[in-house]
C-alpha cells in the first residue's frame, strides 16, 4: 500500500520510542480490570519529589506520536504518564461500553493500580472530553486540568459544520481516513498550511496508524455523550482550568471557547494561541509548553 519497502511512518514511530526512552520513560502495559489491559508509557523511576502529569491524546495515533514535545518538556520537574486510551496503540478491553466516560474511568483505574492519587491533566481534543469527565467525577484526585482544542460543549450543529468543512458524509470518514485525500482532508483542517505530501507517505501513515480497530474506534464516535443535539449539560469543574486553543482550529472553531470558559467553572481561563489550528501543542511547542508550564507551576 505504501508504494516502498520502506515505511516512513515505521521510522519515525522508531524516532519516537526513542526520544521517549531517552526522558526517562519506559513502555508499560498493566490490566487495570477483569475486561481492560491499557498499555501506557511511564517514568522508569518515579521520584515522590515530584507532581504527576497525565496526557491524554485525542482521537488519531496514540500517546506518543501526540505528546512528544511536551514529554521531553515536562519530564525533569513532573512524573509524565502517557496512557494510551481504549483501542488505542496497544490498549484494549473486552467492555461493550464505548462513551469518553468509559475511558477516563480507565485512565483513573490505571492511575490507582500505580498508587497515584493525586495529578494533573492535559487532554487535547478527544482526550480533552475524556480529561474533563476525570476532572469532573474525581476531583479530590485531579489538581489541574488543561483543556486544548476541545469542544466539550459540543452541539450537534458543531459536527454537522464540521463534515460540511471536510466535505464529509460521517464523522467516521474524517477522523478513520482509508484513503490519501480523506487523510489529507484531515490534515488540512488540523494544520493551517499544511505541507504537501506526496500520496505514497499518506497511505503509509494510514497503514500504520489507523487500520487497527477499527470497528471499535468507530464505537467510540458512537459512543460519545456530547454533540448528540444542541444541549449542552456539562458541569463547571472545582479545579483551576486552563483552555488553550489555536485561532485557526478548523475542527472545533474558536468560537466554542466564549461559552466554553464560561461553563468550565468560575477559575477557569483562556488563552488563544496565535496562527495556529487544532494542534497548538505540536505546531507551536515552544509556546504551549511555556503557556502550561506557568499555569502548573
Amino acid at each position: 500500500m505504501t508504494g516502498s519497502c520502506l515505511s516512513f511512518a515505521s521510522l519515525y514511530g522508531s524516532f519516537l520510542r526513542r526520544s521517549i526512552m531517552a526522558a526517562g520513560l519506559t513502555s508499560q502495559t498493566l490490566q487495570i480490570d477483569g475486561d481492560t489491559t491499557i498499555h501506557f508509557w511511564g517514568p522508569l523511576s518515579v521520584e515522590s519529589s515530584k507532581p504527576s502529569l497525565v496526557l491524554v491524546h485525542g482521537f488519531g495515533p496514540a500517546g506518543i506520536w501526540q505528546w512528544r514535545p511536551q514529554i521531553t518538556f515536562f519530564s525533569p520537574k513532573f512524573n509524565v504518564y502517557v496512557p494510551d486510551l481504549v483501542f488505542f496503540g496497544e490498549s484494549f478491553s473486552n467492555s461493550s461500553e464505548r462513551s469518553e466516560v468509559f475511558q477516563g474511568t480507565c485512565v483513573v483505574k490505571l492511575l490507582e493500580k500505580l498508587g497515584i492519587s493525586r495529578y494533573s491533566l492535559i487532554g487535547t481534543s478527544y482526550g480533552g472530553f475524556v480529561s474533563y469527565r476525570i476532572a469532573e467525577r474525581w476531583p479530590e484526585r485531579v489538581e489541574k486540568v488543561v483543556i486544548a482544542s476541545s469542544a466539550v460543549n459540543l452541539r450537534l450543529s458543531d459536527n454537522l459544520g464540521l463534515m460540511q468543512r471536510g466535505k464529509a458524509k460521517n464523522m467516521e470518514e474524517l477522523l478513520l481516513p482509508t484513503t490519501a485525500a480523506q487523510l489529507r482532508t484531515v490534515l488540512r483542517l488540523t494544520i493551517p498550511r499544511f505541507p504537501y505530501m506526496p500520496e505514497f507517505l499518506l497511505n503509509d501513515f494510514i497503514e500504520k496508524l489507523y487500520m487497527e480497530n477499527r470497528k471499535e474506534k468507530s464505537e467510540l464516535l458512537e459512543g460519545l455523550s456530547l454533540g448528540n443535539d444542541e444541549n449542552v449539560a456539562i458541569p463547571p469543574l472545582s479545579q483551576d482550568v486552563l483552555i488553550v486553543w489555536g485561532d485557526q482550529d478548523q475542527i472545533f472553531l474558536l468560537e466554542k471557547t466564549t461559552e466554553l470558559l464560561k461553563l468550565a467553572g468560575e477559575k477557569a481561563t483562556l488563552e488563544v494561541m496565535k496562527n495556529t489550528g487544532h494542534t497548538p501543542h505540536l505546531e507551536n511547542a515552544s509556546q504551549f509548553n511555556k503557556i502550561v508550564s506557568n499555569f502548573l507551576s
